[in-house]
C-alpha cells in the first residue's frame, strides 16, 4: 500500500474508532475539518507538523499514522518492509525501524534531516505519558524542548518528555541522520 494510502487509512480508522467525528477530530487538534477530510481521502500530501497535530488529537504517536493496520504475526520486520515516508515542507525522510506491535510500548524511528531543515511540532500534553530520545547517528542539529535549546551531535543522545512544542533544526551544510527513540507508559494520564 502506497504510503500516502496508509496514512489515510489510519488516520480515518483511528478516528472512527475512537467515535470522532470530522468536527470533533478538527476541534480537538486545531487542523481544519476540510484538511482532515482530504487527508482521509489521500488527497493531501499533509506536513509532518499537521500529522502530529493529528495523531496528538488521535492519542497516537506519529508514527502511528503510517504503521500497517494488521500488526505483522512476527515480531521481526525487514528493512524492505519498513515504512518510509517524506514531509513534504522540510524534505526530511523518516523510516518506521519497529514492528507495527500495538502491546509494545517501545517505537524507534530513524530520520534524515536535510541541511538547513526546520520542522516545530506544537505537542501538547497527551492522554498518555510518552518519553522520548533522539540518538545522533551523524551529522548535528539543534532541537528546543519547550524553551530550553539543545546543540546535538554524533553520539550524543537528549532524552524528554513528549509535553511541549519541540522544534528540530539543521543550520549546518550536511544532513544529519538520528533514531527516535519513545516509549508510552498507557498506564498513566
Amino acid at each position: 500500500m502506497d504510503i500516502n494510502a496508509r496514512i489515510a487509512a489510519r488516520v480515518s480508522f483511528l478516528r472512527q474508532e475512537r467515535g470522532l467525528s470530522l468536527d470533533a477530530l478538527a476541534t480537538k487538534c486545531s487542523v481544519s475539518r476540510s484538511m482532515i477530510s482530504l487527508i482521509e481521502r489521500g488527497q493531501s500530501n499533509a506536513t509532518a507538523v499537521v500529522l502530529e497535530k493529528l495523531a496528538t488529537g488521535l492519542g497516537v504517536l506519529l508514527q502511528a499514522l503510517f504503521e500497517d493496520p494488521q500488526p505483522l504475526p512476527s515480531p521481526l520486520i525487514r528493512h524492505a518492509d519498513q515504512p518510509e515516508w517524506r514531509d513534504p515542507q522540510s524534505g526530511y525522510l523518516r523510516r518506521n525501524i519497529s514492528p507495527p506491535d500495538p502491546l509494545s510500548p517501545l517505537r524507534i524511528v530513524e530520520v534524515l534531516f536535510p541541511a538547513g531543515a526546520i520542522v516545530n511540532y506544537e505537542t501538547a500534553a497527551r492522554d498518555a505519558l510518552v518519553h522520548q530520545q533522539i540518538w545522533v547517528l551523524e551529522g548535528r542539529m539543534d532541537v528546543t524542548v519547550g524553551a530550553t535549546h539543545y546543540s546535538i551531535e554524533a553520539g550524543d543522545c537528549l532524552a524528554f518528555q513528549l509535553n511541549s512544542p519541540t522544534a528540530f533544526h539543521n543550520p549546518h551544510r550536511k544532513p544529519a541522520r538520528y533514531a527516535v527513540i519513545t516509549s508510552t507508559d498507557i498506564a498513566r494520564p
